[in-house]
């Protein structure tokens, strides 16, 4: 969810900072969105530009399940007061590579069992004590989104740069300000728990609807949260087409649509950035690095996992020895091949392989000059030898590792397909 949260502020600033349209104030956006900041660690710096990031550039991004304001209309479990407190429902790792740029996202499960090491308050008095193992979704719970990012930086042996926290009042508003999104279901879908009724097809979602296809979970694949996953995988692959292509990128209005949503999100505390997220340098920096990624480069996958022991079908535990092939490749900026299938909860089947746009023709090939010149004629020096690039060592990630690339084009099975 928080996906497009943040690619709309990534693209809108972008968008607007590059048409430069006068009827927007750049600086006195700035200032709203680094007065909600949550500083990650101040004793942290923060790196002058992507380029100067060896090994790429971690971004976490988490959508919540408050039941404040608004946002208690969208659930049953906030009207039936069946829940407390307000916990990461998805959870993101976006990472973005160095030259050559690739892009990797990561979704870890929300029940998935791990240690929360000891978060800070939010108040800033004191730390809640570390805990041995817990649902991830609990750490936003007991401290945040400081809390959260401690506890997946623990997960991944890594450091995460940046990171924010959207609601889902924020994911409508900014799934409307992009102006919908194609998906694919192999069946008709009705739900009653997020509310959702889709007939078997192609449609174009946004606004609550958008909401309701990346919540839903009991009416697709095995309806477990790992259907889910690969769920939102599709509409996210979907909507990174969308993203790269001349109606979004090209379209001032649009981007400036994006940037004021974004903005006014913070404003309603239904988005929060790190601090390091609220540079606009930095957006644009994000924006450039990411919007000519070629999408077989663009690859979205699940952190593997498998059914914790007597528990059914819910809980899951970390199969560490295959993250540690994700992670080495994404530190060692290798391209990465996927070899399992497209979901762990068999919620999304391939169907196919996007389009493309038409790539450059090639010069046609021509002779080479004679190495000898003819009588009375000025020796020519010969054109310099292109060397052919060594084709890159490709990673293929253990059969463990469900997902999807932009590539491809996949389609939500219906539960019990």
């Amino acid at each position: 969810m928080t996906l497009v949260a943040m690619l709309g502020v990534v693209l809108g600033v972008f968008g607007v900072s590059a048409a430069g349209i006068a009827a927007y104030n750049l600086f006195d956006a700035t200032q709203t969105i680094t007065a909600n900041a949550v500083v990650l660690d101040e004793e942290k710096p923060l790196p002058p530009s992507l380029g100067a990031i060896e090994g790429g550039v971690n971004i976490l991004m988490v959508g919540t399940d408050s039941c404040e304001g608004a946002n208690a209309a969208l659930s049953g479990a906030c009207q039936a007061k069946a829940t407390e407190g307000e916990r990461n429902d998805v959870t993101m790792l976006v990472h973005i590579s160095d030259e050559p740029r690739r892009v990797t996202v990561v979704s870890f499960p929300r029940d998935m069992l791990v240690p929360i090491p000891s978060c800070p308050k939010e108040d800033g008095n004191g730390s809640y004590s570390a805990m041995s193992s817990q649902m991830l979704n609990a750490s936003y719970q007991y401290g945040g989104l400081a809390c959260t990012v401690l506890t997946i930086e623990s997960l991944i042996d890594d450091q995460i740069d940046f990171a924010a926290a959207i609601r889902w009042t924020g994911v409508i508003n900014m799934s409307d300000a992009i102006g919908g999104v194609d998906v694919c279901v192999a069946g008709d879908i009705s739900d009653s728990h997020t509310g959702l009724k889709l007939t078997a097809g192609t449609h174009t979602l946004q606004g609550v609807e958008a909401l309701q296809f990346l919540r839903i979970r009991h009416g697709i694949g095995d309806g477990s949260d790992l259907g889910r996953i690969s769920n939102q995988q599709q509409f996210m692959s979907s909507m990174v087409r969308k993203l790269q292509s001349d109606s979004v990128l090209a379209n001032p209005a649009t981007l400036l649509n994006l940037a004021t949503t974004a903005i006014s999100q913070v404003q309603q505390e239904q988005l929060v950035l790190s601090s390091g997220l609220t540079n606009p340098t930095l957006m644009v920096q994000i924006a450039m690095a990411v919007k000519d990624v070629p999408y077989e480069d663009i690859v979205f996958v699940q952190y593997p996992t498998r059914y914790a022991a007597g528990d059914g079908a819910s809980r899951v535990i970390p199969v560490k020895d295959a993250a540690t092939v994700l992670f080495d490749a994404l530190k060692a900026n290798q391209p990465l091949t996927l070899t399992g299938d497209a979901s762990q909860g068999y919620g999304v089947e391939v169907t196919g392989e996007a389009v493309k746009p038409e790539a450059a023709p090639t010069p046609a090939a021509t002779e080479p000059a004679s190495a000898e010149p003819a009588a009375g004629e000025t020796p020519v020096a010969e054109a310099p030898v292109t060397e052919t690039p060594t084709p890159e060592t490709r990673v293929e990630l253990p059969s463990a590792i469900a997902g999807q690339t932009a590539a491809q084009t996949t389609c939500t099975q219906p539960e019990g397909r």
